[in-house]
């Protein structure tokens, strides 16, 4: 009897303890998931995995650790709001207003950002790997190229060519972009190109009295000959051609990961 005593009074406890926040959670819930109208409200740790949230009003909100994964938020307003930690993994912000919200540790990976406003908000504590259309104000380029160099870094080219391009869009005489672009072309199998990236970092490091880049540049671009050379005289069997490609890839990367 005491120990039936002690759990129900135990449950009951819980119970009280846990039901207001429980209830006020719920309430703003099913408020934004019935008027898409939730400005202000806290939506805090909230499961909204593919919920269709296209055009919701939530300036203000505290969507911090909320899953929002493939959710739909194509135009939402989330001026000011938390999402620190939040899922957003998949989700489309196409259009989004996301103008000074909180974005600490926020997953943005394969997320649609094409035309979101992203002034005021800082995305360099974000996880934006595979993120499409991020737009050229939402980060420096230095930051552009450092998220270019970690696609690069697990071989996603494409994707860190456009970081590189919005790198140098942001900042025209940003030579390690012009290098680190010229790699990924030339993984890619666009060896003209790279060669025009590389002369251009070559140029604009002996502008700025950068020996070691410039060094590194010309050393790539000389690579680059080395290889063709031997793929012309190519044998059967040579491994020669293999080792060549492999050490224009390895300097390049190399310098990639240590510059500034």
């Amino acid at each position: 009897m005491k120990l039936n005593i002690f759990l129900s009074t135990t449950l009951l406890s819980f119970v009280s303890l846990a039901t207001p926040a429980f209830s006020e959670n719920l309430q703003h819930t099913n408020q934004l998931l019935a008027t898409k109208q939730c400005q202000q409200c806290d939506l805090s740790g909230t499961g909204l995995v593919m919920a269709n949230l296209s055009g919701a009003k939530l300036a203000g909100a505290n969507l911090s650790h909320a899953n929002l994964a493939r959710a739909n938020l194509s135009g939402a307003d989330l001026r000011g709001a938390d999402l620190s930690g939040t899922s957003l993994y998949g989700a489309n912000l196409t259009g989004a207003n996301l103008e000074g919200a909180i974005l600490n540790n926020t997953d943005l990976r394969a997320t649609y950002l094409n035309n979101a406003e992203i002034r005021s908000t800082n995305l360099g504590n974000a996880r934006i790997d595979g993120a499409i259309g991020i737009p050229h104000n939402a980060g420096t380029a230095q930051q552009f190229h450092q998220w270019g160099i970690n696609e690069a870094n697990k071989t996603n080219f494409v994707a860190a060519i456009e970081h590189f391009n919005r790198a140098i869009a942001t900042d025209k005489q940003y030579a390690d972009a012009y290098l680190a672009r010229a790699l990924s072309l030339y993984r890619l199998g666009n060896e003209s190109g790279a060669k025009v990236d590389a002369l251009k970092a070559a140029e604009l490091f002996a502008a700025q009295n950068n020996q070691i880049g410039e060094t590194a540049a010309n050393n790539f671009i000389e690579n680059m000959q080395i290889a063709r050379e031997i793929a012309h005289k190519k044998q059967p069997g040579d491994t020669k051609f293999g080792r060549v490609l492999s050490s224009v890839a390895s300097l390049a990367l190399q310098f990639l990961q240590i510059m500034y």
